[in-house]
């Protein structure tokens, strides 16, 4: 399955999503991310260690949320899975989201040490509302 047409260019917006993963227990656990797309797919990016980054590697099934920056009425629901796991590019990527969702070059809030890593994820699921 692929982004609805009709909404996918909300990921090309400042829109926050909000990413879904699965807590080892089972329970959900949200975080508001940065988010693009390529390829059909949808990306974030992270730090190796954070909770989201643990519990992709246990389970990659992930639901996200995004809702148009320009019309809060508008929005997609998605459910997929990370396909891929990258540190290729993955400070070039985190420092275009910074570009695109702060207005700098550089990426301002990088910790000492900090690996970056770029998640891939397949929408198996999608559903949107608004117009």
């Amino acid at each position: 399955m692929s982004l609805p047409e009709s909404h996918a260019a909300i990921l090309d917006k400042q829109a926050f999503c909000h990413l879904c993963t699965l807590m080892p227990d089972g329970s959900p656990q949200a975080s508001p991310v940065w988010v693009d797309r390529a390829d059909g797919h949808v990306r974030i990016n992270s730090a190796v260690g954070r909770r989201k980054d643990k519990n992709i590697l246990a389970d990659p099934r992930v639901a996200l949320s995004v809702t148009d920056p320009d019309n809060p009425y508008r929005a997609m629901m998605l459910r997929g899975r990370v396909v891929e796991r990258t540190f290729e590019g993955a400070d070039e990527h985190i420092d275009a989201l910074a570009k695109k969702y702060m207005g700098v070059d550089k990426y301002p809030f990088r910790g000492p040490g900090e690996q970056r890593v770029i998640y891939v994820i397949a929408i198996d699921r999608a559903s949107a509302m608004g117009q």
